[in-house]
């Protein structure tokens, strides 16, 4: 049998080889379980053991091997969540072949075929033909076993094999696809376990799409160390919530941005006994920690959980180098990333631009991107320059202010740093979202999309005046554009982890924020009373 250690971490602990766990051998784990909800049948809420899963593993496995799948041939899934998808990916471990996850409605499948060199996609309601399946089928696989014994499928993964692909997400441009290592994979997987220690008694709630690979760590964490996983879609989250009581939530910051305006709206926050009783109310009343990472979290937010007595631990890394940082019992440090993992090394170069090295990196260059795009990111050193600005302090706590993208550098060379001047604009309730602009211009607009027509552009322009009183003189916002909608995945104004995706808004409102700069060179807006640039006259949000 394959060796199951494959190492010690950089603190001498032992490693576990989690992925090669998955696919040898058969998980007989009939206490913990996985929660769904049965989104390509009939919406009921449903739930297996990690025994009854291995199993629909196993067949779904079959499946592929009598489609041709060998180890190392890639699979796609094209798809929202669902425990299709989660059997597939599974499936595919047990095959020792590669996952390549990709957001849904996003990619013509028969071009993700081509550029990725797929063997077998499977996506929801397509045509089923020559290599493209409805993942639909997956569900009848799983039920039906085709002749085989309980031997594995393949003699393991090396550490240095591809487990997956994923693609990064595609705000500034086409999204690059990035192979990811099994030697990756198991070193984080050890790294959170050592600090968390998930366990019976846990049940870890992912309602993020499970196209990001680390989305699925949640699961092989289960089959692995033994705790119930639960998953859904965004929009399900509280309700499975409240079905299945998880102890962890995983979730970007607009995530719980929505849960403490939902509450406050309630007229919560009051003492903070109250407030935790709230907030747990709203995940099922066992929470044990929040998960958040993946975007900036406001101070707003973190204090609305932490002083409520529900911690929310913030943490940091990137699709090119996996997690790097995290709060977490023990060692924690509000408005920080959190300490620097022991796999993970950080320095900043001359321009303050945070570099991170990794024991086991995820790979050192994308596999699909554009000519230049590999050497950008992945140094010669092997390191990833993150393109991220922040500092450590003395005690080693990692902080991330912004990215160089979010320096806006005005016509009279002053560099602003748009992140801190946002969560400030954001902090009014009516307001759902805004982007700073001005970049070579002359001073700094914003465009903000609004949650209802209750905020007059008179209200607006009193709160920006409020804000530009706590900013020096070349971070103040002298225009505002009212966005037409809210920024949202559909409309492609935000990407799949709810992050604003500045370059798009400011090409959707082109038109406005050409003509604030259209006066006299010299002349702007007095800041004490901001230009409101209405981009439409009747405010109609859902």
């Amino acid at each position: 049998m394959h060796d199951l250690v494959m190492g010690e971490g950089a603190d001498g602990t032992p490693v576990t080889d989690a992925i090669n766990a998955i696919a040898l051998r058969m998980c007989t784990d009939s206490r913990h379980r996985i929660h769904f909800r049965d989104y390509l049948g009939d919406g009921a809420v449903c739930s297996l053991t990690l025994a009854e899963l291995d199993t629909r593993v196993r067949n779904v496995a079959r499946h592929l091997w009598a489609l041709g799948i060998r180890a190392q041939d890639r699979v796609g899934i094209l798809a929202d969540n669902s425990i299709e998808w989660v059997l597939l990916d599974l499936a595919v471990i047990k095959l020792g072949a590669v996952t390549a996850g990709f957001e849904p409605g996003r990619s013509d499948p028969r071009q993700l075929l081509r550029d990725y060199g797929l063997k077998l996609l499977f996506a929801e309601n397509i045509p089923a033909g020559g290599a493209l399946h409805d993942i639909g089928t997956v569900t009848a696989w799983a039920q039906s076993a085709l002749p085989g014994d309980s031997s594995p499928f393949h003699e393991g993964y090396d550490p240095a094999d591809i487990l997956a692909i994923k693609c990064t997400s595609g705000s500034t441009g086409a999204p690059k696809g990035l192979e990811t290592t099994v030697a990756n994979v198991n070193s984080s997987l050890h790294e959170v376990q050592t600090i968390f220690a998930h366990g019976d008694g846990d049940n870890l709630l992912v309602p993020l799409g499970s196209w990001p690979l680390q989305q699925r760590f949640w699961i092989y964490s289960a089959l692995v160390h033994g705790h119930d996983v639960t998953i859904c879609r965004v929009e399900d989250a509280f309700d499975m919530a409240r079905r299945t009581a998880p102890t962890v939530v995983m979730a970007v910051p607009a995530f719980y941005e929505q849960v403490k305006d939902r509450l406050e709206n309630r007229g919560v926050p009051m003492a903070p006994h109250t407030r935790r009783d709230a907030i747990q109310a709203e995940f099922g009343g066992h929470i044990r920690y929040l998960w958040t990472g993946a975007a900036p979290a406001s101070r707003s937010v973190l204090e609305f959980f932490n002083d409520g007595g529900v911690p929310l631990y913030e943490g940091y890394g990137l699709n090119e180098t996996c997690i790097v940082a995290k709060n977490h019992p023990g060692a924690f440090r509000l408005g920080s990333v959190g300490k620097v993992l022991p796999n993970k090394t950080v320095r900043f170069d001359r321009d303050g631009i945070l570099i991170v090295g990794s024991r086991h990196p995820v790979n050192q260059r994308y596999s699909w991107c554009a000519p230049g795009a590999s050497e950008k990111m992945f140094l010669p050193s092997g390191e990833v320059k993150t393109y991220d600005i922040g500092h450590l302090d003395e005690d080693g706590y990692l902080y991330i202010h912004g990215r160089v993208d979010d320096v806006l550098t005005l016509s009279k060379g002053y560099n602003v740093l748009a992140p801190p001047i946002e969560e400030k604009l954001r902090e009014h309730p009516a307001v759902h979202d805004c982007v700073l602009y001005g970049n070579g211009r002359r001073f700094l607009s914003a465009v903000i999309s609004l949650t209802s027509a209750e905020l007059s552009e008179a209200g607006l322009s009193r709160h920006v005046s409020k804000v530009n009183e706590q900013l020096l003189g070349e971070q103040r916002v002298h225009a505002v554009v009212i966005a037409t909608e809210p920024f949202s995945i559909e409309n492609g104004l935000l990407t799949g982890l709810f992050k604003p995706k500045r370059r798009a808004i400011h090409q959707r409102h082109e038109k406005e924020l050409t003509g604030i700069y259209q006066e006299e060179p010299g002349i702007c807006p007095a800041p004490h009373r901001p230009l409101i640039i209405p981009a439409f006259r009747s405010v109609s949000h859902s």
